[in-house]
């Protein structure tokens, strides 16, 4: 990479000590480092693997003592974990995709591709599709008939961008994220079971063959600037009105956001989450892990998930939530503490019914 201490600790706006110009060609954990890997070493705890290791310098939290840990040089940053989001874009060695335009690439003519953006294999971009500057558009990816995909896009492999899709600046997708697929959207000639079991909370009333006919997407999805799509999640279309995704919000791994949803800025989906059509989630929402998301409610600002939680109301502003169904984060924990006591309780009753009925055959 051709980087030295003093070159990362610049870039970073971190402190540099010691043997400042230490070649550094990548970044390693303590116990595994090289002579010229970067350990990372943020806390006592990770601190004590450079013995293992043979790093000769390492990144450190503020106030750590780097020559007792037998370093010859040392990065020490105010929030090293945030300083690690600078350090990798330094380190990253990327996909190795090629510039320019490759041979196999199928690109309509009116289509329009501003500076420097670059298209690799099997690529297929569709009539009057613009693709904003910088952009990178990896194998065998997608780009539907007029989709808008802003500045320095980064699609890996096999993205697909369905038609009209509108999409801001410094996107990244991750391999098999798909946007602007038609919403799950299906409608029976007569009320359906379904219906009457929401209406009547578990009465299906007469059961009867039903079959169903698609309601098509006519709505389009709107997507702000520096958003990121982990692989293989999808965004659905909206029916009428668009599906809209904020600015700055990122998106785990295997994410399914519903038809006409709204989300905030600045939102963190996590992996396995699912939202249903037409849910408005605020800005500076975190949905953990296989989160549930109900349709037709409303998340607000704040609110943060534990994982597997399961939404099925709307939920007030800053609210911690947990649980299926979910409760504030306290509560459920109370809950869970009494149901774990549950068959001690009822071990204790039976007892007392017992001497009870004793003292009752006695009398």
């Amino acid at each position: 990479m051709g980087h030295t201490v003093k070159d990362i600790a610049t870039a970073l706006g971190a402190q540099a000590f010691g043997a400042v110009d230490l070649p550094i060609d990548g970044v390693a954990e303590p116990a595994m480092a090289g002579v010229r890997d970067l350990a990372l070493a943020m806390s006592p705890k990770y601190a004590e693997g450079l013995k293992d290791g043979q790093a000769r310098a390492a990144m450190l939290w503020q106030g750590a003592d780097w020559q007792s840990l037998g370093l010859q040089a040392a990065i020490v940053a105010p929030r090293p974990r945030f300083a690690m989001s600078g350090l990798s874009a330094m380190m990253d060695k990327g996909q190795g995709f090629a510039p320019g335009i490759h041979p196999t690439a199928v690109i309509d003519p009116s289509a329009t591709l501003g500076a420097d953006v670059s298209v690799g294999p099997l690529c297929v971009i569709g009539a009057g599709a613009r693709i904003g500057a910088g952009s990178v558009i990896g194998p065998q990816c997608f780009i539907g008939t007029d989709v808008e995909l802003g500045e320095n896009a980064y699609l890996r492999e096999g993205v697909k961008l369905g038609a009209r899709v509108r999409i801001g600046r410094n996107f990244i997708a991750q391999p098999g994220a798909t946007v602007g697929a038609d919403g799950f959207s299906f409608v029976t000639p007569e009320q359906s079971s379904v219906e009457r079991v929401r209406d009547s909370l578990g009465d299906q009333g007469e059961l009867r063959a039903q079959s169903y006919a698609r309601i098509h997407s006519l709505g389009n999805v709107t997507i702000g600037d520096d958003c990121e799509l982990g692989a293989n999640s999808c965004i659905d279309r909206g029916t009428v009105r668009d599906t809209r995704i904020g600015n700055g919000v990122k998106f785990d791994n295997l994410a399914q956001i519903g038809h006409n949803v709204e989300i905030g800025n600045d939102c963190l989906i996590c992996a396995q989450v699912g939202v249903a059509g037409s849910t408005r989630i605020g800005n500076n929402v975190v949905l953990g892990g296989q989160t549930g998301v109900s349709d037709n409610i409303f998340i607000g600002d704040h609110v943060i998930t534990g994982g597997a939680t399961k939404v099925l109301a709307n939920v007030p502003a800053g609210r911690v939530m947990l649980g299926y169904p979910a409760m504030k984060m306290d509560t459920h924990i109370e809950v869970y503490k009494a149901l774990r006591r549950l068959p001690r309780l009822f071990r204790d009753v039976s007892l007392l019914q017992k001497s009870v009925s004793k003292t009752a055959d006695n009398d």
